[in-house]
Protein backbone atom coordinates (compact mmCIF):
# COMPACT_ATOMS: atom_id res chain seq x y z
CA UNK A 1 0.00 0.00 0.00
CA UNK A 2 1.47 3.12 -1.05
CA UNK A 3 0.96 6.08 1.41
CA UNK A 4 -0.08 9.02 -1.09
CA UNK A 5 -3.35 6.75 -2.14
CA UNK A 6 -4.46 6.31 1.68
CA UNK A 7 -7.79 8.67 1.88
CA UNK A 8 -9.05 7.29 5.10
CA UNK A 9 -7.31 5.98 8.44
CA UNK A 10 -9.56 4.23 10.60
CA UNK A 11 -8.54 4.32 14.28
CA UNK A 12 -9.99 1.56 16.35
CA UNK A 13 -9.39 1.33 20.42
CA UNK A 14 -9.49 -1.64 21.93
CA UNK A 15 -9.07 -2.98 25.77
CA UNK A 16 -9.66 -6.26 26.73
CA UNK A 17 -11.71 -7.22 23.75
CA UNK A 18 -10.41 -11.05 21.94
CA UNK A 19 -13.81 -11.58 21.39
CA UNK A 20 -15.41 -9.01 19.57
CA UNK A 21 -12.01 -7.62 18.10
CA UNK A 22 -11.97 -10.38 15.49
CA UNK A 23 -15.80 -9.61 14.24
CA UNK A 24 -14.86 -5.41 14.61
CA UNK A 25 -11.76 -5.82 12.36
CA UNK A 26 -13.77 -8.14 10.24
CA UNK A 27 -15.98 -6.30 9.50
CA UNK A 28 -13.45 -3.24 8.08
CA UNK A 29 -11.56 -5.67 5.61
CA UNK A 30 -12.00 -6.03 2.07
CA UNK A 31 -13.25 -9.73 2.76
CA UNK A 32 -16.61 -7.83 4.39
CA UNK A 33 -16.43 -4.19 3.26
CA UNK A 34 -18.68 -3.48 0.07
CA UNK A 35 -16.62 -1.81 -3.27
CA UNK A 36 -13.47 -1.25 -1.25
CA UNK A 37 -9.77 -1.10 -2.52
CA UNK A 38 -7.45 -2.18 0.39
CA UNK A 39 -4.47 0.78 -0.98
CA UNK A 40 -7.73 3.41 -0.44
CA UNK A 41 -7.63 3.04 3.21
CA UNK A 42 -5.89 1.61 6.41
CA UNK A 43 -7.13 0.04 9.88
CA UNK A 44 -4.89 1.31 12.76
CA UNK A 45 -5.91 -1.04 15.70
CA UNK A 46 -4.83 0.39 19.10
CA UNK A 47 -4.85 -1.72 22.03
CA UNK A 48 -5.01 0.52 25.17
CA UNK A 49 -2.83 -1.46 27.74
CA UNK A 50 -4.97 -4.38 28.01
CA UNK A 51 -4.63 -6.59 30.46
CA UNK A 52 -5.49 -9.41 27.55
CA UNK A 53 -3.67 -7.74 24.51
CA UNK A 54 -4.52 -8.91 21.20
CA UNK A 55 -2.99 -11.02 18.92
CA UNK A 56 -0.76 -8.90 16.36
CA UNK A 57 -0.94 -11.45 14.09
CA UNK A 58 -4.50 -11.53 14.02
CA UNK A 59 -5.45 -8.02 13.79
CA UNK A 60 -3.18 -8.88 10.51
CA UNK A 61 -4.52 -11.53 8.68
CA UNK A 62 -7.25 -8.96 7.69
CA UNK A 63 -5.46 -7.04 5.12
CA UNK A 64 -1.90 -5.59 4.64
CA UNK A 65 -3.78 -2.61 4.98
CA UNK A 66 -4.16 -3.02 8.79
CA UNK A 67 -1.38 -2.46 11.70
CA UNK A 68 -1.71 -2.96 15.16
CA UNK A 69 -0.17 -1.45 18.65
CA UNK A 70 -0.07 -1.99 21.87
CA UNK A 71 -0.32 1.26 23.98
CA UNK A 72 1.43 1.68 27.64
CA UNK A 73 -0.69 5.24 27.98
CA UNK A 74 -1.39 3.95 32.09
CA UNK A 75 -5.17 5.32 31.59
CA UNK A 76 -8.43 4.11 31.41
CA UNK A 77 -9.70 6.50 28.90
CA UNK A 78 -9.16 6.29 25.39
CA UNK A 79 -8.36 9.88 24.52
CA UNK A 80 -4.79 9.67 24.33
CA UNK A 81 -4.95 6.33 22.26
CA UNK A 82 -7.06 8.28 19.70
CA UNK A 83 -4.55 11.10 19.67
CA UNK A 84 -1.88 9.13 18.76
CA UNK A 85 -4.19 6.93 16.72
CA UNK A 86 -5.00 10.10 14.36
CA UNK A 87 -0.93 11.52 14.76
CA UNK A 88 0.37 8.00 12.87
CA UNK A 89 -2.29 7.87 10.69
CA UNK A 90 -1.41 8.20 6.52
CA UNK A 91 -4.91 9.10 5.69
CA UNK A 92 -5.77 12.80 4.45
CA UNK A 93 -8.92 11.61 6.97
CA UNK A 94 -9.11 10.16 9.84
CA UNK A 95 -12.47 8.06 11.49
CA UNK A 96 -12.53 7.17 14.93
CA UNK A 97 -14.21 4.01 16.57
CA UNK A 98 -13.46 5.03 20.14
CA UNK A 99 -15.22 1.69 20.92
CA UNK A 100 -13.82 -1.24 19.30
CA UNK A 101 -16.81 -3.47 20.49
CA UNK A 102 -18.17 -1.90 16.94
CA UNK A 103 -19.26 -3.98 14.33
CA UNK A 104 -19.15 -1.89 10.93
CA UNK A 105 -22.22 -2.39 8.17
CA UNK A 106 -21.02 -3.25 5.02
CA UNK A 107 -21.01 -0.07 3.33
CA UNK A 108 -20.11 2.30 5.89
CA UNK A 109 -16.42 2.29 4.40
CA UNK A 110 -17.26 2.71 0.55
CA UNK A 111 -19.54 5.44 1.24
CA UNK A 112 -17.60 7.46 3.53
CA UNK A 113 -14.52 7.40 0.84
CA UNK A 114 -17.51 8.70 -1.28
CA UNK A 115 -18.45 11.32 0.79
CA UNK A 116 -14.45 12.42 1.18
CA UNK A 117 -14.69 13.76 -2.73
CA UNK A 118 -17.87 15.45 -2.51
CA UNK A 119 -17.42 18.40 0.24
CA UNK A 120 -14.93 20.71 1.49
CA UNK A 121 -15.25 20.56 4.90
CA UNK A 122 -17.37 17.42 5.75
CA UNK A 123 -17.86 15.59 9.44
CA UNK A 124 -19.24 11.92 7.93
CA UNK A 125 -21.28 10.30 10.83
CA UNK A 126 -23.51 7.57 10.95
CA UNK A 127 -25.86 6.20 13.70
CA UNK A 128 -25.08 3.40 16.43
CA UNK A 129 -26.73 0.32 17.58
CA UNK A 130 -26.77 -2.10 20.19
CA UNK A 131 -27.09 -5.87 19.47
CA UNK A 132 -29.81 -7.58 20.55
CA UNK A 133 -34.08 -7.10 21.24
CA UNK A 134 -33.42 -4.03 23.54
CA UNK A 135 -30.35 -1.65 24.54
CA UNK A 136 -28.33 -3.73 26.36
CA UNK A 137 -28.63 -1.72 30.10
CA UNK A 138 -31.88 -3.78 29.81
CA UNK A 139 -31.59 -6.38 27.77
CA UNK A 140 -28.36 -8.23 30.43
CA UNK A 141 -31.28 -8.10 32.81
CA UNK A 142 -33.15 -10.35 31.29
CA UNK A 143 -30.71 -13.16 30.62
CA UNK A 144 -28.50 -11.13 27.14
CA UNK A 145 -24.97 -11.99 27.90
CA UNK A 146 -22.07 -13.12 25.21
CA UNK A 147 -23.32 -16.59 24.58
CA UNK A 148 -26.31 -15.49 23.59
CA UNK A 149 -25.00 -12.79 21.43
CA UNK A 150 -23.02 -15.40 20.18
CA UNK A 151 -25.88 -17.68 19.08
CA UNK A 152 -27.70 -14.67 17.65
CA UNK A 153 -25.07 -13.27 15.19
CA UNK A 154 -24.21 -17.12 14.12
CA UNK A 155 -28.15 -17.40 12.99
CA UNK A 156 -28.31 -14.41 11.12
CA UNK A 157 -24.76 -15.27 8.74
CA UNK A 158 -23.91 -11.59 8.86
CA UNK A 159 -20.37 -12.44 7.56
CA UNK A 160 -22.09 -13.27 4.22
CA UNK A 161 -25.03 -10.87 4.62
CA UNK A 162 -24.35 -7.62 6.82
CA UNK A 163 -27.64 -5.97 6.80
CA UNK A 164 -28.86 -8.79 8.07
CA UNK A 165 -27.68 -6.94 11.88
CA UNK A 166 -30.34 -4.26 11.33
CA UNK A 167 -32.73 -7.25 12.27
CA UNK A 168 -31.15 -7.95 15.24
CA UNK A 169 -30.25 -4.64 16.95
CA UNK A 170 -31.60 -1.79 18.41
CA UNK A 171 -30.68 1.96 18.12
CA UNK A 172 -28.72 3.23 20.88
CA UNK A 173 -29.92 5.99 23.32
CA UNK A 174 -27.88 8.40 21.47
CA UNK A 175 -29.07 7.79 18.34
CA UNK A 176 -32.46 7.20 18.83
CA UNK A 177 -33.92 9.94 17.00
CA UNK A 178 -33.15 7.70 13.82
CA UNK A 179 -31.62 8.37 10.02
CA UNK A 180 -33.28 11.55 10.22
CA UNK A 181 -33.40 12.48 13.61
CA UNK A 182 -30.19 14.82 13.02
CA UNK A 183 -26.98 14.89 14.11
CA UNK A 184 -26.43 12.30 17.68
CA UNK A 185 -25.27 13.47 20.46
CA UNK A 186 -22.54 10.84 20.48
CA UNK A 187 -21.03 9.64 17.64
CA UNK A 188 -19.94 6.42 17.38
CA UNK A 189 -18.37 6.37 13.54
CA UNK A 190 -16.88 10.15 12.46
CA UNK A 191 -14.79 10.92 9.92
CA UNK A 192 -13.38 14.30 9.56
CA UNK A 193 -10.11 15.70 7.45
CA UNK A 194 -7.04 14.71 9.41
CA UNK A 195 -6.03 18.58 9.48
CA UNK A 196 -9.20 19.86 10.99
CA UNK A 197 -9.12 17.00 14.16
CA UNK A 198 -5.27 18.09 14.52
CA UNK A 199 -6.59 21.61 14.36
CA UNK A 200 -9.39 20.85 17.01
CA UNK A 201 -6.62 19.66 19.44
CA UNK A 202 -8.20 15.76 19.00
CA UNK A 203 -10.13 14.29 22.03
CA UNK A 204 -9.67 16.20 24.95
CA UNK A 205 -7.12 14.10 27.64
CA UNK A 206 -8.50 15.73 30.51
CA UNK A 207 -11.56 13.30 30.34
CA UNK A 208 -9.96 10.42 32.69
CA UNK A 209 -13.01 8.79 33.47
CA UNK A 210 -13.10 5.19 32.28
CA UNK A 211 -13.90 4.99 28.65
CA UNK A 212 -13.56 8.72 28.43
CA UNK A 213 -16.77 9.63 30.07
CA UNK A 214 -18.20 12.72 28.14
CA UNK A 215 -15.01 13.08 26.04
CA UNK A 216 -17.10 11.72 22.77
CA UNK A 217 -19.73 14.50 23.88
CA UNK A 218 -17.02 16.95 23.85
CA UNK A 219 -15.49 16.61 20.18
CA UNK A 220 -19.02 16.02 19.41
CA UNK A 221 -20.10 20.02 20.14
CA UNK A 222 -16.29 21.42 19.23
CA UNK A 223 -17.06 19.25 15.74
CA UNK A 224 -20.34 20.78 14.83
CA UNK A 225 -19.26 24.18 16.09
CA UNK A 226 -16.33 24.71 13.62
CA UNK A 227 -16.67 27.41 11.24
CA UNK A 228 -17.78 25.99 7.17
CA UNK A 229 -18.67 22.19 9.10
CA UNK A 230 -20.66 20.26 6.68
CA UNK A 231 -22.65 17.25 8.50
CA UNK A 232 -23.17 14.25 6.49
CA UNK A 233 -25.23 11.78 7.28
CA UNK A 234 -24.65 8.35 6.20
CA UNK A 235 -28.13 6.48 5.66
CA UNK A 236 -28.80 2.60 5.66
CA UNK A 237 -24.73 2.47 7.65
CA UNK A 238 -23.53 2.21 11.06
CA UNK A 239 -22.17 0.63 13.63
CA UNK A 240 -23.03 -2.33 16.00
CA UNK A 241 -22.31 -2.79 19.39
CA UNK A 242 -21.12 -6.27 20.81
CA UNK A 243 -21.97 -7.46 24.54
CA UNK A 244 -18.34 -6.87 26.16
CA UNK A 245 -18.63 -5.56 29.62
CA UNK A 246 -18.70 -2.06 29.08
CA UNK A 247 -18.90 0.86 31.73
CA UNK A 248 -21.24 2.81 30.50
CA UNK A 249 -23.12 0.34 27.46
CA UNK A 250 -23.20 -2.94 29.80
CA UNK A 251 -24.67 -2.28 33.27
CA UNK A 252 -27.56 -1.66 34.58
CA UNK A 253 -29.14 1.59 34.68
CA UNK A 254 -29.23 1.76 38.33
CA UNK A 255 -25.37 1.72 38.28
CA UNK A 256 -24.32 3.75 35.19
CA UNK A 257 -21.82 6.40 35.70
CA UNK A 258 -23.66 9.05 34.10
CA UNK A 259 -23.29 11.43 37.28
CA UNK A 260 -19.71 10.89 37.26
CA UNK A 261 -19.42 11.43 33.96
CA UNK A 262 -21.52 14.67 34.12
CA UNK A 263 -19.33 15.98 37.08
CA UNK A 264 -16.08 15.57 35.04
CA UNK A 265 -17.26 17.57 32.65
CA UNK A 266 -18.17 20.14 34.70
CA UNK A 267 -14.99 20.33 36.71
CA UNK A 268 -13.38 20.72 32.96
CA UNK A 269 -15.38 22.92 31.03
CA UNK A 270 -17.36 24.90 34.29
CA UNK A 271 -20.94 24.40 33.30
CA UNK A 272 -22.82 21.02 32.43
CA UNK A 273 -22.61 19.11 29.24
CA UNK A 274 -25.61 20.08 26.52
CA UNK A 275 -25.84 19.02 22.84
CA UNK A 276 -24.43 22.04 20.54
CA UNK A 277 -26.96 23.28 17.90
CA UNK A 278 -25.30 22.08 14.42
CA UNK A 279 -26.01 22.75 11.24
CA UNK A 280 -29.05 20.55 9.16
CA UNK A 281 -26.94 17.25 7.90
CA UNK A 282 -26.75 16.39 4.20
CA UNK A 283 -28.31 12.65 3.55
CA UNK A 284 -26.19 10.54 1.64
CA UNK A 285 -26.83 6.43 0.90
CA UNK A 286 -29.09 4.33 -0.08
CA UNK A 287 -31.36 2.34 2.46
CA UNK A 288 -31.63 -1.55 2.89
CA UNK A 289 -35.03 -2.78 3.29
CA UNK A 290 -34.14 -4.07 6.97
CA UNK A 291 -32.86 -0.63 7.64
CA UNK A 292 -36.13 1.26 6.86
CA UNK A 293 -37.51 0.81 10.27
CA UNK A 294 -34.86 3.52 11.71
CA UNK A 295 -35.89 6.15 9.58
CA UNK A 296 -37.77 7.80 11.73
CA UNK A 297 -38.71 5.17 14.70
CA UNK A 298 -41.67 5.94 16.79
CA UNK A 299 -43.55 7.96 14.05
Amino acid sequence: MHQEQTTLSIVVIFYNMQREAERTLFSLSTDYQENCDSSRYEVIALDNNSSEPLDAGMVETHGDNFRYEFLDLQTVSPAAAVNYGARIAKGKFVAIIVDGARMASPGLVSRTLSCTGFFSQPAIFSLSWHLGPEVQNESMLKGYDQRTEDALLESINWRENGTRLFDVATLAQSSGKGFLGGVPTELSWICIRRELFMRLGGFNEAFVSKGGGQVNHDFRNRLMTAPGIEPVMLLGEGVFHQFHGGVATNVPMAEHPANEFRAEYQRIHGEPCRPSPTPEPIYFGTMPENARKFVLPGY
